[in-house]
């Protein structure tokens, strides 16, 4: 008799979760040997994978307490869809990726009618920046969690959360951000005073967008004018591509528009320096190799509950490596003029360069693990559905399979 046939339930409501939880239904592919299907909600990657999502995924993409509370009556209608359809569907396993404010509800919904449903976290919380004692209260409805960063298991264990198990980032085994750290130490000894390249990243989100463009206009401006000739990548998604437009048409200096992860790539192997939002991108330019300024602007009422936040930085560069890595700007200190400033220390042969440079190589190496994330993650997986008894044990007697 063949492997059983495993029904998944996934829910991802970023882009880089989306990504996150294709990774790993491709590497739980490989390492089962029956059928999968998959039932949920994410985006273009865990389509490829044969996802039909419940629903458009970038609803899920806002940011900042006002803009939830703006459209909480579509996000609690949403959640209750979400359920309903994943319970009627009666899977084996919900993995919900990121995005705890939407997936962490639709995970309490769905334990609470399926009881002994395993449900696996992928991407911790961020527990020890705030609100620590989510930890705890995930024990009532999450069976394991895949951390990305590898001191979130021990933060977990400390705050009494559920066994959590860190697998790496599908970034530190990326064949594209590869591709780029060789692309970039090849060119590494080009002529110091060429032009420059810089590359803009004003985010994903809506919001990203409109707050952070104005300021990026002024850097491209002021950098222009204090340096000449200057090259502006601003790599963007398709389905942002006419509101980064809109954004930059007034511009005294116009950026090069690049679409889609392909030309993002290239543009990250090309780019001398980067002012980008504080995100994943972040560790996504560490890994390549890019030296950058982070740059965020939070909503008022985020500003009002500042001090419930208890982590040091927003940059996880600089919590991987446990010391200030890269500058951060934020809301009222965000000023052209400052960041201008930095492309020019970091696009150069300066010390500050150098000791970003040296910065990124240890989280190069404190992200390293000895399987891909995917592959890890796929393992856990399949160990937790193996304890439960929902898939044969292939170590197992005959008379021990479900």
């Amino acid at each position: 008799m063949g492997a059983k046939r495993l029904k998944i339930a996934i829910i991802a409501g970023e882009v880089s979760g989306d990504l996150l939880g294709a990774d790993l239904i491709a590497a739980l592919k490989g390492q089962y040997s029956g059928e999968i299907e998959l039932i949920g909600v994410g985006g273009p990657a865990l389509e490829a994978q044969g996802l039909t999502s419940l629903f458009d995924f970038s609803e899920l993409s806002v940011m900042g307490i006002t803009q939830v509370l703006a459209r909480l009556p579509r996000f609690i209608s949403l959640i209750g869809k979400t359920a309903k359809a994943l319970i009627a569907a009666k899977p084996d396993l919900l993995l919900i990726v990121d995005s705890p404010d939407f997936t962490h509800r639709v995970a309490k919904k769905i334990r609470a009618a399926l009881p002994a449903l395993p449900v696996v976290n992928y991407v911790c919380p961020s527990v020890w920046a705030w609100k620590e004692y989510r930890a705890q209260a995930m024990l009532g409805y999450v069976d394991a969690v895949l951390a990305v960063l590898p001191f979130e298991p021990a933060v977990m264990q400390r705050l009494g959360g559920p066994k959590t198990y860190f697998i790496g980032h599908r970034l530190a085994s990326n064949p594209a951000v590869l591709a780029c750290r060789a692309a970039r130490a090849q060119r590494a000894a080009s002529t110091l005073d060429a032009p420059k390249t810089i590359m803009l990243l004003p985010g994903s989100r809506g919001a990203e967008i409109s707050g952070l463009t104005p300021v990026f206009g002024d850097a491209a401006r002021i950098y222009v004018e204090r340096n000449g000739p200057t090259r502006f990548l601003l790599p963007t998604l398709a389905r942002r591509e006419q509101m980064v437009r809109d954004a930059v048409k007034d511009w005294a200096i116009q950026p090069e528009i690049l679409v889609g992860e392909d030309e993002k790539w290239q543009a990250f192997a090309l780019a001398d320096a980067a002012i980008a939002a504080s995100g994943t991108v972040l560790l996504e330019l560490a890994l390549a190799g890019v030296p950058v300024v982070s740059t965020y602007k939070t909503d008022w009422l985020i500003k009002l509950l500042h001090k419930r936040i208890k982590i040091w930085t927003g940059a996880l560069p600089s919590v991987i490596a446990d010391y200030v890595v890269l500058p951060e700007y934020l809301n009222e200190q965000l000023r052209g003029a400052s960041l201008a400033r930095w492309m020019e220390r970091l696009s150069g042969d300066t010390p500050e360069h150098h000791a970003m440079m040296q910065a990124f190589d240890l989280v190069w190496h404190k992200m390293q693990t000895e399987t891909p994330a995917g592959e890890a993650g796929a393992k856990v997986v399949l160990d937790l559905l193996r304890e439960r008894k929902i898939i044969a044990d292939p170590h197992a007697s005959a008379d021990d399979h479900p």
